[in-house]
């Protein structure tokens, strides 16, 4: 896998580091880890500049959370409610936390989308109630990119410290991932086994 994202990269240049970026947030099968590390190795290397890596790689990331933006926003907030209804348990919610979230997203929405960036395991998904709160669609573009863009300076200031030791890099940014996901998918069992209407 590591091969394939150097060869996009050394053959596509900055138009892959946007197509990888794209896609990782759109369908994740790469980490941006990887891949922003990885263009930060080869700026340190000579073959990449620092700052068009990083635009490029800031506007792939925004283009991939702006195609879960508009799935959220097509849907849109009322027609979402027959969903929630029916599938509570699994989503473990009701349609008063979406409501919740609606008015969350009009008062102080820019900043989840900007914080969210930080955080591996949700900074794709959280695009989606954006859309679906109707959240401006510049303000979201805003907050993405600027989130985005300390997010990926971050890692590939960490491929350039690195150099070519592409596995030290792996090593420190991997687990963190890792260790967040398996929170994250822990705490969503939890409130799958013990969610219950408020209702009841």
């Amino acid at each position: 896998m590591t091969e394939f994202i150097v060869s996009w990269i050394v053959k596509g240049g900055y138009l892959g580091i946007f197509l990888l970026m794209a896609l990782e947030n759109v369908v994740p099968p790469i980490p941006s880890e990887v891949i922003m590390g990885l263009g930060g190795i080869a700026v340190a290397r000579g073959q990449m500049e620092p700052v068009p890596l990083l635009l490029w790689g800031t506007a792939g990331t925004t283009a991939g959370n702006v195609f879960w933006y508009v799935i959220g926003r097509r849907v849109g907030y009322a027609r979402f409610r027959p969903f929630v209804e029916r599938h509570g348990r699994w989503l473990t919610m009701e349609w008063s936390d979406v409501e919740r979230v609606q008015h969350f997203f009009h008062h102080h929405g820019g900043w989840v989308i900007f914080v969210f960036r930080f955080m591996p395991t949700f900074r794709t998904m959280i695009s989606l109630p954006a859309g679906m709160a109707a959240m401006p669609l510049w303000r979201f573009l805003v907050m993405t990119f600027l989130g985005s863009i300390i997010w990926n300076a971050v890692l590939a200031g960490a491929g350039y410290y690195l150099g070519s030791r592409f596995s030290e890099l792996d090593r420190y940014v991997g687990p963190v991932g890792i260790v967040l996901t398996v929170v994250a998918l822990g705490y969503y069992v939890y409130r799958v086994v013990t969610w219950s209407p408020r209702a009841e």
